[in-house]
C-alpha cells in the first residue's frame, strides 16, 4: 500500500491522522461506488452517504459496513483483498488521532478522495501489487 502521494499535498487536515484516514475513506467508498455502478450517482453506497453533513459516528457506521458491502455486490468483491486493507488502513488512522468531528475540512477530504476514488485506489495499490494479490481475499 503506497501513500507516499498524501505528503505532495499541503493541506493541514490531510497531514493529520483523521485527515488521512478520512481520505481513504473516501477513496474507498468513491471506487467501490464505480464498483458497483458506472454512472456513481446511481450506485447504492453513493445513495448511503450523507456529502457535506457527514459525522465522525455516520463515518465509522459506514466503515463497519464494508465487509457486508464487499460480499454484497459482485463487481466489489473482484477487489476484497484491497477494499479490507484500505479500510483497516482507514481505521487505524481515525483510532489515532482521537474522537474529533469531520466540520468542513473532514467533508471537504471524503468528497474529494470519493470524487477522485479510481485514480486515487491505483495511486495506492499500484499495479504491481495487483498482480501479486489479484485473488487475494480479506488478507
Amino acid at each position: 500500500m503506497n501513500l507516499d502521494f498524501l505528503d505532495d499535498y499541503k493541506d493541514p487536515y490531510l497531514k493529520t491522522n483523521q485527515g488521512k484516514g478520512v481520505f481513504l475513506a473516501g477513496v474507498l467508498f468513491g471506487y467501490m461506488a464505480k464498483c458497483q455502478n458506472d454512472e456513481i450517482k446511481k450506485a447504492p453506497i453513493f445513495k448511503q452517504l450523507d456529502f457535506g453533513r457527514m459525522n465522525m459516528r455516520s463515518l465509522k457506521k459506514q466503515l463497519s459496513r464494508v465487509p457486508q458491502l464487499i460480499y454484497a455486490y459482485e463487481g466489489v468483491s473482484k477487489y476484497s483483498g484491497f477494499f479490507t486493507k484500505l479500510a483497516a488502513k482507514a481505521g487505524e488512522l481515525l483510532f489515532s488521532d482521537g474522537q474529533k468531528d469531520l466540520g468542513v475540512d473532514g467533508n471537504f477530504a471524503f468528497t474529494v478522495g470519493f470524487s477522485n476514488g479510481a485514480e486515487f485506489f491505483w495511486k495506492i495499490f499500484k499495479k504491481i501489487e495487483l498482480n501479486e494479490n489479484m485473488s487475494e481475499e480479506g488478507n
